[in-house]
């Protein structure tokens, strides 16, 4: 149930980023879920991989490069689906970080209605 109510509020908050930055568009609510997903996938999969490769460039920034690997998972999600779209890395950097916030916002909330026992 948990799990279910985190992705819905996902694709919400993916609606939301649309809404609020003129630089990605979704087209539905179909969409957003999947989209949420293809991103849940990219940030489970990849970007341990990449945050891996790129450790000596993320040391150096101090952790600043890890906001262009959460760009990179949004606009690679964006190339794969058809119904997601982000017009350019700018707006992939943007929306990722508008779509991170909401994330942190949606954990938080979820610990508060799901409690860890």
């Amino acid at each position: 149930m948990k799990i279910i109510a985190r992705w819905l509020l996902l694709a919400a908050a993916l609606l939301l980023v649309a809404y609020l930055y003129p630089g990605v568009s979704v087209t539905s609510f179909t969409s957003a879920m999947i989209a949420a997903f293809v991103l849940g996938l990219f940030n489970t999969l990849l970007r341990p991989i990449l945050v891996l490769l790129t450790l000596p460039v993320t040391l150096i920034t101090l952790g600043l490069f890890l906001f262009v690997i959460n760009a990179l998972m949004f606009y690679f999600a964006a190339n794969v689906l058809s119904g997601f779209n982000v017009t350019g890395f700018t707006a992939a950097l943007i929306g990722s970080l508008i779509y991170s916030l909401c994330g942190m916002v949606i954990d938080v909330a979820m610990e508060r209605i799901f409690p860890s026992r």
